[in-house]
C-alpha cells in the first residue's frame, strides 16, 4: 500500500513509526513533516488544510489510504473531499468535526444524547459572559468555542480571572476561535484521555492514557499542548471504561449519525472521573498529542491494520491485541514555552541514542538546516518508552532525555507522578 499522513508533529511522527513496522505499507509520504519524520519516510510539502491540493497529489501519487493527523485539515473538508474522489481516508468529514471544531456543538449533542458532561453556558458577547460567570462563581472554566490548537481552555480560580480571560478571548488573543466562548463548571476528579476508533456503527475503544496539561511541576502553570503522557490509565479501569462507552461515546455516536453526520476516524474522548464516574470534558476528532506517542509505541503494527478497517467501515471484524506494557513519552520544549520562546537553536547528541521498540524519539517541532537537526516548535522531541512497568518506561523516557544535548529545552520531571 502506498499511504500518505498529513501533518508535521509529533503525534505524525509517531503514526509514520507505526504505520513502517507493517509489511503492508510499501511507500509512505508524510506532508509537510519534520527533520525526524524525514529520516523515515519521504516527506512533501503541500497545503494540507486545501482539498483539491491534497487530492491531486493522491491522485498523482496512487495513494491508497490518508491518514489526517492534526484537525486544521479536518475541519476544513479535506477528508470529504477526498472521499469525493473515491480515496480510503481516516479522519472524519467536516460536519463530524464539529465535535472539536465548536464547543457550542459538542454541549449541544451531549444535550441530546444525556451524556454526562459540564454544566455550561454559550455566550457571543463579552458582558452576558460575565454576568453568568458572576452568577456561578469560581472556580470556572472559559473556552473559546472554535479551535485553539489546544490552548482555548483557562481554568479560572477567581472571578477576576474568569472576566480577563473572556476579554482576552472576545479581544482575540485566539483569532477567530475566542469569537464565541462557552463557559463550564469546573469538575474535580482525575482526567483521563480514552481513544475510538468508529466507523459511523461500531466503536472499538483502543487503548487509554493521562496527558499533563500544565508546564510546571505537580500541574502548576500555564496550560499547554501536554507535557508528557502515559499508557494506560490506572483510573480508567473496565468499569468506567464501560461506563464510558454506554453513557458517553455510543449515545453521542448515535445522536451524530441520527442527524446524518455519522463519524469515522478516532475520537478522543477527554473525562474527569470521580467517585468511578466518567464525564465528558471533551471531543477531539483526531490522535491526541502527546498520547498518540504512547498509543502507537503499545500498538505497533495493528495502527495500520486498525485505521484501515476503520477508514473502509470494516471495524466490526477488528480487534486489538494489548501486551501487558507500559509506555510513558516525555516532552521537550523549548525554554519560555508556551510563551515566546527562540527558534533555530541546534541540538546535539541525537545520533548517539540507540532507538528500537522500546526506545523511540519522535520529532514534533524540528528541521534541518546547516548546522544539523534545530528546534523550530515550542514543543520539540518527545521522548517514549515501553517497559513492563510504568517505572521502568520512564527510567528509559528519562535517559532518552538526558543523552539529548540541548541547552535552551526544558522537560517536566514528574511526568507520570499519580500513577507512579
Amino acid at each position: 500500500m502506498n499511504i500518505l499522513i498529513l501533518g508535521s508533529g509529533g503525534r505524525e511522527h509517531a503514526l509514520a513509526w507505526a504505520v513502517l513496522q507493517n509489511p503492508k505499507c510499501d511507500k509512505l509520504i508524510v506532508a509537510p513533516g519534520n527533520a525526524g519524520i524525514a529520516q523515515i519516510a519521504e516527506c512533501a510539502a503541500m497545503d494540507v488544510n486545501d482539498g483539491g491540493v491534497v487530492a491531486e497529489f493522491v491522485s498523482e501519487n496512487a495513494i491508497d489510504l490518508v491518514i489526517i493527523g492534526p484537525e486544521a485539515p479536518l475541519a476544513a473538508g479535506v477528508a470529504d473531499r477526498l472521499r469525493e474522489a473515491g480515496v480510503s481516508v481516516f479522519g472524519p468529514s467536516a460536519a463530524a468535526a464539529r465535535l472539536e471544531a465548536s464547543k457550542s456543538f459538542t454541549k449541544e449533542i451531549c444535550d441530546a444524547a444525556k451524556a454526562p458532561t459540564a454544566g455550561y453556558g454559550h455566550f457571543k458577547e463579552a458582558e452576558a459572559a460575565k454576568a453568568y460567570v458572576r452568577a456561578q462563581g469560581a472556580p470556572i472554566v472559559v473556552k473559546a468555542d472554535g479551535l485553539a490548537a489546544g490552548k482555548g481552555v483557562i481554568i479560572a480560580e477567581t472571578v477576576a480571572d474568569a472576566e480577563a480571560a473572556i476579554d482576552d478571548m472576545f479581544g482575540g488573543s485566539f483569532g477567530a476561535a475566542g469569537a464565541e466562548v462557552v463557559i463550564e463548571e469546573f469538575m474535580t476528579g482525575e482526567e483521563a484521555s480514552l481513544f475510538v476508533l468508529v466507523d459511523g456503527d461500531t466503536c472499538l475503544p483502543v487503548g487509554t492514557a493521562q496527558d499533563h496539561k500544565r508546564v510546571g511541576e505537580g500541574d502548576t502553570g500555564l496550560n499547554t499542548g501536554g507535557m508528557g503522557a502515559y499508557s494506560p490509565a490506572p483510573v480508567l479501569n473496565d468499569d468506567v471504561l464501560a461506563k464510558c462507552m454506554d453513557e458517553i461515546v455510543r449515545p453521542t455516536m448515535a445522536e451524530m449519525s441520527r442527524r446524518g453526520t455519522p463519524y469515522s476516524g478516532v475520537l478522543y474522548v477527554g473525562l474527569m472521573i470521580e467517585n468511578g464516574q466518567p464525564r465528558l470534558v471533551e471531543y477531539n476528532v483526531r490522535f491526541g498529542d502527546p498520547e498518540c506517542q504512547v498509543l502507537m509505541l503499545r500498538l505497533g503494527a495493528q495502527a495500520l491494520d486498525l485505521m484501515q478497517a476503520c477508514a473502509e467501515g470494516r471495524l466490526e471484524e477488528a480487534q486489538v491485541t494489548w501486551a501487558d506494557d507500559h509506555a510513558m513519552t516525555v516532552v521537550m520544549a523549548a525554554e519560555g514555552y508556551p510563551g515566546s520562546y527562540e527558534k533555530g537553536t541546534a541540538i546535539k547528541g541525537l545520533d548517539a541514542l540507540v532507538e528500537d521498540s522500546f526506545n523511540v524519539l519522535f520529532h514534533a517541532g524540528t528541521s534541518k538546516s546547516e548546522a544539523g537537526i534545530v528546534a523550530t516548535g515550542g514543543r520539540v522531541l518527545n521522548a517514549t518508552a515501553r517497559g513492563a512497568s510504568l517505572q521502568e518506561a520512564r527510567d528509559r523516557a528519562y535517559a532518552m532525555v538526558d543523552a539529548v544535548d540541548w541547552p535552551e529545552g526544558f522537560v517536566r520531571r514528574d511526568i507520570g507522578w499519580r500513577a507512579l
